[in-house]
Formats: structure tokens, C-alpha cells, sequence
């Protein structure tokens, strides 16, 4: 293959030879990206590739430009800005152009010119950015506009008249506009600004890489302040001056190498402009650099947590270097203020120092030390900078014999127990690297992820989070939107517990294993570290070690039946237990993922915590049997009824046909509410559909209940009808009478989240089109079709199945885990009606990208599913029903016939 021209002379002289302009452009185009990036894939060095490519346009240009009269002109020249101006060029960066020249008139002799350059540079398909000022014309924008003055700064010649850039730098330098303290806190709002939009964290699922915190354009903010106010034409200049070391420089330029890879790979892969580090190309980007699947993980969530590692040191490099600038530019004349807290540690004007720099050498403990005094002390807002490189410098001090030493555990133990701001304490502790020092195994986690959409966060991030839940949970605010955890957390004996089994409850993850029972290992060694008592470590490791199991309880099992409730308390055993276990349950959901909490999540773990809240009150040796909680909740039905003039016979008269279940796990309200409306109907076969408005916070979902003959096709026809009218189901319960009628509940919600009101069109709307569909014939309703979302589109994991008996309670407990898609609740239930199988209970639940249902299910008998093989062909078919879509799979097509 014949080289890409690297000059405008080589291309001249293509042109020369009567090559056409414009197919010998994008021909040259073509080539020097295909040389580029093959060399990209090859591996070679970044820093070459994005430089080289804005050289090699630059001929490309220069040679243009020539084309069409313009090189050579007196008072015009052809400039790049922005990124391009510093000379880095990524395969679809945006390509910003300034034709400058000194008056109109020199746009009144080339204008034609320039129009037919600025066309034929779109017709060539780059992305170019361009304008056409007069010097003053561009000192004015710049004045009114920051980020113009920015793009301006880096300007460089790409060919015409020289002379002009220097008469731009003078116009538009520090000392006409923007002087250096208003440029840098310009920029400064303008990163906070940014940083707000990525909700201040360097963690997203599909970070962007520019926008982000510790991403690309931090770095060039740092590069930017150097330029305004020190006249750098590099960030290594900053090394002589004393703001950064060359270690801190390593680690800037490094971090931007691995970012630039990354955004040279992005661009490659989507054939575009791409900052997004979307799930499609992880994926890609990690086979293309090596990553692989092993024991400890996938390939995809290595290299993630090299990108979160990297963004992380970077933004905890643009920390310290805007606040060295903060201190040189804007508070250089500002009376300092310093409080003495003691002989290591002073506050000077709010920002926490060592008085030092030999503080840590000689006591490193002080490591610990002066995260808690900024715990213990409301006033001190943050670290100085030059501390914070102080920590840097002394990380290594923290090894085996300080983790040992009983004064820096005890300052950590004091840290968990201090008024303010725990958890930023904790973050900090991280971002500096202390936490993951002190903590090693907390070290293994930084970064980490899991490549769903079910956590949000990494591991070490999500840890954070859990922790200032906790904390959360203490505010005034927290009695309103968590009522039941703000409640519980006074109660503890000890929170700094609580905050220890926060930190420890996903330690383990990614060693393979069950990372509940190694993080339980882990955290019982550092509470004897500590020197907590053995009652204490007891508790964090059962903490640890329990973690899921409070919610697993609440949404996948039926918390309904008293049996599961004695086994959840036996399990917790008292009152401080069952705390611990609820807060921390409640802490973790909502640092998970912000769209994992909701109405119904909330009241399925009230209910469980209230429940077995009675039961320990109770006493787990005298748990109340099931006739008396029948006889109990009849009673109560019984004296409600009454109050509306209903005669208590009728209602036994109904109730006769009902089995216990029904009186077991419905409530004495809803009982009435449902046989009042049963024996109002106006004929003994008319169907009753009701539908119960969302009651407080801990009865926040619309109950629909549904009184009918019973069919073998109803729970496909309902669940396919409301999922028609846009309902998401969350739970049912199905009963089934002696004189053959069912009777149904299921808890819904709108698609936004919003209870159903139980009047008005709307809800009429429900009651006729589930009254039309279970009166019609047996039919199918068609499969819901919608629009599924991209990342959605990502995950395709098989669908997976587990099916047990559960011979006491007289049903099987199938479960089904699957990708989340439109339909997925007829679909099943069109295999049930095949197979003939009974629902009598359901628990839906989504998690991210997958769902989690698990259906209480008898066959036509009202018995267990007994026969293995009968189990086996069920599962198939429901796993062919939702992998390979279709109104009835060929094995539940077996089934039917």
C-alpha cells in the first residue's frame, strides 16, 4: 500500500499530476485513518497516533487551502483551535478551524475563496468547526464567551500569515480579558458544574470520558489554568514550579494515555464521535485490549475497573492541583486564619494541614488521625493540598504494623462514632488511598464492577454509599421518606457497628465463592482489630454473612404465611438483630441502584419487619398456630360486615367454600371489602372486578381483585390484559373455591410508578376490559410489543429456572430469572394454561436489566408438581417461551395436546 502523504507538498503534487481534488482528499483521508488505525490495534504508542494524525491533517489542509489561492495572503491565515490547536486528534474529534484575518476588508477580497474552502471541507465529510473573525471581532466574542477565550488560547498556525497568532495572543491574553483569577474561577464553576451533570461521581454505568469526574477534560482544565495564569505551554512546566512533582506528572500523563486509548478505541468502534463508554462497547473495548474472563471475573469488568482506577487517580489529582491553584490565584492575598487542633494538625483557613511534613513519618497513625478530626469538627471543609500529597507521599507507611497498632483502630473506631460527615470522611480515606491501605481487602474492591444494569455502582462505590444511607437515616429529613429505618437506627446500641457491617458486606466480592460468608470471615478479624467484644464481632460478621437474606425473604417468599414468618424471626432471633438487619437492608437497597426502591419494596419490608416484630414480642416458643389466626381474622371481618348492616350468616354461607389460605393471608378489611361486594351482585354468575386505591406508605400499591367462575386459561388472560393497559403486575395471590370460583388479587402499579385511582375513566377502563376478556371464550390475547430500551437491548442472558416442592404448604415454588422485556408475564402464563398448571401465589420483581419472579404453583389437582419429568418440560417450555419468543413454543404445544 502506498504511504499517506505526511506534507502538502506530497500532496501537491498528486494534485499536480491531475489527480481530482476532492476524491484525492477523502482517498488520502481514508488511507491515513486506516494506516492510523491499524497501528492503533498493533499497539502502538497513543500519544504518537493522536498527534500525528493532527499532522498529518494539517498538510492536508495547508494543501487545501494552497488550492484555492490562500496561502501566501498577506493579513489571513488559517488557524486551529481547540483540540486541535493543542495538536490531538482522535479518529472523529471534532476538527475547530478560525480563518483569521485583520479587517473586513481582507473578507471582502477572499471571501469568495474562503466560502468555496469552507464547502469543499464539509463535502470531504470531516466534522469541522469553523469560523471567520477580524481580530477584534474574535477579541469581543472571546470577552462574552469562556469557552471561545479557551478554544483561542490554544490556536496554532496551520498555514497564512504568522504574524497574526501572536496579535491574537496579545488580544485575547490575561491581560485584555480574562484576567488569570477570573479565568480559573470560570473554569472552575464551569467543572462543578460539569461534575453536577455526572452527579459528582466518577462511577456511572456508561461513563462518559470527557464530561466525567477524573475524565479527559479535567485534565485539560488543569492544562488550561497553567497556560491562563503561569504562561505554561505544557503541564510539565508545573513541575518546575512546584505544582505538581514528577510523579504526580507521571500520573497525569499516564492517566490520559489510558483515557486517550480508550477514546481512540470508542471512535474506531462506533465509526463516530463516541465519549459514551456504553455497554456494547465495553465489551468491545476490553476484547480489543486483552481483557479476559477469569475466575475473579469478566474480562469486560477488568477493564472497567482499570478505567474507574484511573479516573479516580486523576480526579483526585484535579482535586489537589484546583485547590494549589485556588491558593496562588484567588486566595493569594487572604488573611490567613489558623486554628491549632494539636501538635500534628492545625485548620488554616478551613482546610485541615499537618503541621509538618514529617507528621507522618513520625506518628503514622496521624493517617487515621486526620480523617477523624475532620469527623469530630464541623468547621474543617476539606484538606490542603499540600497535605494531600503529604498523604500520597506516605501511603506506604501503612502496612502491617499500623494496621496492628491499637491507636490508629482505636481513631478508626472514634472516625464510625463521630458527628459529621462519616461517610465523606470514608471517601476521602478512599480517594487518597488510605482506606484500601488500612483495609486491604477493601483495597480489592476499588473499581470493581458488574457488568448489569442492576449495579449501578462499583463495589467500592456502592460500599460509600451504604454507609452514608446509614447516616442518612439519623437526618429529620429520613423520618418522612424512611420512616421505619430513621426509627430502627435510634434504637441501635451501637451504630459504628451498623457502619463496619456496611463496609464488609460486599468485601468479598469477586474472589469467587460466597462473598456473604468470606466477607463474614473478614469482618470478624477486623472487629478483633478493633478490639471490639466477641458479642460485637458476633453481630457485624451474622450481619455480613445476612445481608440479602431480609429482602430475599420479603420478595421472594410469601410473606403472608405465619410459617415464614417464625422462620425469618428465628432466623434474627431478637429485637437488636432484627434492627441491624433492617437498616442495613434498607441502606444497601437504595445505594444498589436510585430506581431499586419503590413503594412496593418498601411495604413488603415493613410488612416482614412489623410482622416479625410480633412475633418476637410474641415469643418464638408460642407463636400464634393457624386456627387461631383464622378464627381471629374471621372474627374481625365478621364485626366490620356487621357495622354495614351485612347478617354474619350470608357471609359464613359464602365463606364455607373457602379454604384456610384465604383467611390466613388476607386481612379482616379486605375480607369484607371482598364479600360485601361478592354478595351484592346482581346475578349469582356475574363476575366482581374491584379495585382498591394505594393506602399509606406501607400500603402504597392498587390492589385489583377479580371474583369469577374459575377457568384454565384466567391467569393468562388477566395477566396479558393488564399488561395491555399498561400495568406492571407486582404481586398476586389466587385462591381457588369449593364451588369452583377463583378469587384473585393483584398489586399494580402505573408504568411511571403511580398508584391507579380507583375512580374515574381510568380505572373503569380496567374493570370493563377485564370484565370482556375473562367473561369471552378461551382465547389468547396477543403478546404485548414494545419498544425495549437500548441497554436493555445489551443483555441477553439465557432464561433460567428453578422448580422445588414445598410439600407442607401443599404447592411447588417455581422460579424464573430472566432479561426484562414486554409480554414476559402472558407468555408464562400461556405455558401454565398448556400445561394446566394452578397459580396460587406470585412475587414479580425486577432487578436492573432482569427480572426475578417467583409463582406458588399446583397442578390441576391442587397438588405439587410431583412428577420430575412433567417439572422438567415445564421449565423448558417457559425458558423456550421467553428465549426464542412465539405464541406457544413447540414443547408447551406438546404439553396441549
Amino acid at each position: 500500500m502506498q504511504e499517506p502523504p505526511r506534507s502538502a507538498e506530497e500532496l501537491a503534487g498528486l494534485l499536480a499530476g491531475g489527480a481530482p481534488l476532492l476524491p484525492t482528499v477523502r482517498e488520502q483521508l481514508a488511507r491515513v485513518r486506516a494506516d492510523l488505525d491499524a497501528r492503533f490495534v498493533a499497539g502502538e504508542n497513543i500519544r504518537t497516533l493522536v498527534r500525528e494524525r493532527a499532522q498529518r491533517l494539517d498538510a492536508l489542509l495547508a494543501c487545501i487551502w494552497s488550492h484555492f489561492g490562500l496561502a501566501g495572503e498577506p493579513g489571513i491565515a488559517l488557524l486551529a483551535v481547540g483540540g486541535y490547536g493543542r495538536g490531538e486528534l482522535h479518529p472523529h474529534s471534532d476538527i475547530d478551524l478560525l480563518a483569521l484575518i485583520t479587517d473586513e476588508s481582507v473578507k471582502d477580497r477572499h471571501g469568495a475563496a474562503l466560502e468555496s474552502f469552507i464547502t469543499f471541507l464539509w463535502d470531504t465529510r470531516l466534522a469541522i468547526g469553523h469560523s471567520v473573525r477580524t481580530l477584534d471581532e474574535c477579541r469581543e466574542v472571546a470577552a462574552g464567551d469562556i469557552t471561545i477565550a479557551t478554544a483561542l488560547m490554544e490556536a496554532r498556525t496551520i498555514s497564512g500569515d504568522a504574524a497574526l497568532l501572536g496579535r491574537l495572543a496579545a488580544l485575547t491574553g490575561p491581560e485584555q480579558i480574562w484576567p488569570s483569577a477570573e479565568f480559573f474561577r470560570a473554569k472552575w464553576d464551569e467543572q462543578k458544574a460539569r461534575h453536577r451533570k455526572f452527579n459528582n461521581t466518577e462511577y456511572n454505568l456508561e461513563p462518559n470520558i470527557k464530561g466525567c469526574p477524573g475524565g479527559l477534560r479535567d485534565v485539560q482544565t488543569v492544562g488550561w489554568v497553567a497556560k491562563r495564569h503561569f504562561h505554561a505551554a505544557s503541564t510539565l512546566e508545573l513541575v518546575a514550579r512546584g505544582f505538581l512533582t514528577a510523579h504526580e506528572y507521571e500520573a497525569l500523563a499516564d492517566g490520559q494515555d489510558f483515557l486517550w486509548r480508550v477514546r481512540y478505541g470508542l471512535h474506531m468502534l462506533a465509526d463516530r464521535a463516541e465519549d459514551r463508554l456504553l455497554f456494547d462497547h465495553q465489551l468491545s473495548l476490553a476484547r480489543l485490549f486483552g481483557y479476559t474472563d477469569d475466575e475473579r471475573g469478566l474480562g469486560v469488568e477488568h477493564f472497567m475497573k482499570d478505567y474507574f482506577r484511573c479516573v479516580l487517580k486523576l480526579g483526585v489529582l484535579n482535586e489537589m492541583l484546583t485547590q494549589l491553584f485556588d491558593e496562588a490565584i484567588l486566595r493569594a492575598c487572604e488573611p490567613v486564619n489558623l486554628y491549632e487542633i494539636n501538635n500534628r494538625f492545625r485548620v488554616r483557613n478551613g482546610y485541615i494541614e499537618a503541621a509538618h511534613d514529617n507528621v507522618f513519618r513520625n506518628a503514622p497513625w496521624a493517617l487515621i488521625e486526620m480523617f477523624t478530626l475532620m469527623a469530630q469538627h464541623d468547621f474543617i471543609v476539606g484538606v490542603r493540598a499540600s497535605t494531600i500529597r503529604l498523604v500520597h507521599g506516605s501511603r506506604r507507611l501503612i502496612g502491617t504494623e499500623l494496621r496492628r497498632d491499637p491507636r490508629a483502630n482505636r481513631l478508626f473506631l472514634q472516625l464510625l462514632g463521630s458527628p459529621y460527615r462519616v461517610a465523606t470522611q470514608l471517601d476521602r480515606m478512599k480517594r487518597y488511598g488510605v482506606l484500601g491501605r488500612f483495609i486491604p481487602e477493601f483495597g480489592r474492591i476499588v473499581g470493581q464492577t458488574q457488568h448489569d444494569l442492576f449495579h449501578v455502582y462499583s463495589v467500592d462505590s456502592h460500599t460509600i454509599r451504604v454507609v452514608r444511607n446509614m447516616r442518612m437515616f439519623l437526618l429529620p429529613r429520613a423520618r418522612e421518606d424512611f420512616p421505619t429505618a430513621a426509627h430502627a437506627i435510634k434504637r441501635l446500641p451501637r451504630p459504628e457497628l451498623l457502619y463496619i457491617a456496611g463496609l464488609f458486606h460486599d468485601i468479598a466480592k469477586g474472589r469467587g465463592g460466597d462473598h456473604s460468608n468470606l466477607g463474614a470471615a473478614d469482618a470478624i478479624e477486623f472487629c478483633r482489630r478493633l478490639e471490639l467484644s466477641p458479642r460485637e464481632g458476633n453481630l457485624v460478621a451474622w450481619l455480613v454473612q445476612n445481608h440479602l437474606v431480609m429482602s430475599a425473604t420479603a420478595q421472594r417468599k410469601d410473606i403472608s404465611d405465619p410459617e415464614v414468618i417464625i422462620a425469618f424471626a428465628r432466623l434474627v432471633s431478637d429485637q437488636v438483630h432484627l434492627d441491624y438487619l433492617y437498616t442495613l437492608t434498607v441502606a444497601d437497597i437504595n445505594a444498589t441502584n436510585p430506581t431499586l426502591w419503590n413503594s412496593w419494596r418498601a411495604s413488603l419490608l415493613h410488612s416482614l419487619y412489623v410482622q416479625t416484630k410480633r412475633a418476637l414480642r410474641r415469643g418464638l416458643e408460642n407463636p400464634m398456630d393457624r386456627g387461631e389466626r383464622i378464627a381471629e381474622t374471621r372474627a374481625a371481618a365478621l364485626g366490620l360486615l356487621a357495622g354495614h348492616g351485612l347478617a354474619p350468616a350470608r357471609a359464613e354461607a359464602l365463606w364455607a367454600h373457602m379454604g384456610a389460605d384465604y383467611f390466613l393471608r388476607e386481612t379482616a378489611a379486605d375480607i369484607a371489602w371482598h364479600t360485601e361486594a361478592i354478595l351484592a351482585r346482581a346475578t349469582p354468575e356475574a363476575p366482581v372486578v374491584l379495585i382498591k386505591a394505594a393506602g399509606s406508605r406501607f400500603d402504597p400499591v392498587t390492589q385489583i381483585f377479580i371474583y369469577t367462575r374459575d377457568r384454565d386459561y384466567l391467569f393468562a388472560v388477566i395477566t396479558a390484559t393488564m399488561e395491555q393497559l399498561g400495568l406492571n403486575v407486582y404481586g398476586a395471590r389466587v385462591y381457588s373455591s369449593a364451588d369452583h370460583h377463583t378469587l384473585d388479587t393483584f398489586f399494580v402499579l402505573e408504568q411511571d410508578g403511580r398508584p391507579v385511582p380507583p375512580e374515574g375513566p381510568r380505572a373503569e377502563a380496567i374493570r370493563q376490559a377485564l370484565l370482556e376478556h375473562i367473561q369471552g371464550e378461551e382465547h389468547y390475547l396477543d403478546v404485548v410489543q414494545r419498544h425495549t430500551p437500548r441497554a436493555l437491548k445489551h443483555f441477553s442472558a439465557p432464561t433460567e429456572t428453578r422448580l422445588n416442592a414445598d410439600p407442607v404448604n401443599g404447592y411447588s415454588i417455581l422460579e424464573v430469572m430472566t432479561p426484562d422485556r414486554a409480554g414476559l408475564l402472558a407468555r408464562i402464563g400461556r405455558v401454565f394454561l398448556a400445561f394446566g398448571i394452578k397459580v396460587q401465589n406470585a412475587r414479580i420483581t425486577t432487578l436492573g436489566e432482569r427480572v426475578e419472579d417467583v409463582f406458588f404453583i399446583t397442578d390441576a389437582n391442587q397438588q405439587p408438581i410431583g412428577d420430575a419429568e412433567m417439572g422438567e418440560s415445564l421449565q423448558r417450555a417457559i425458558r423456550e417461551a421467553l428465549d426464542q419468543g412465539g405464541a406457544a413454543p413447540e414443547s408447551a404445544r406438546r404439553a396441549m395436546a
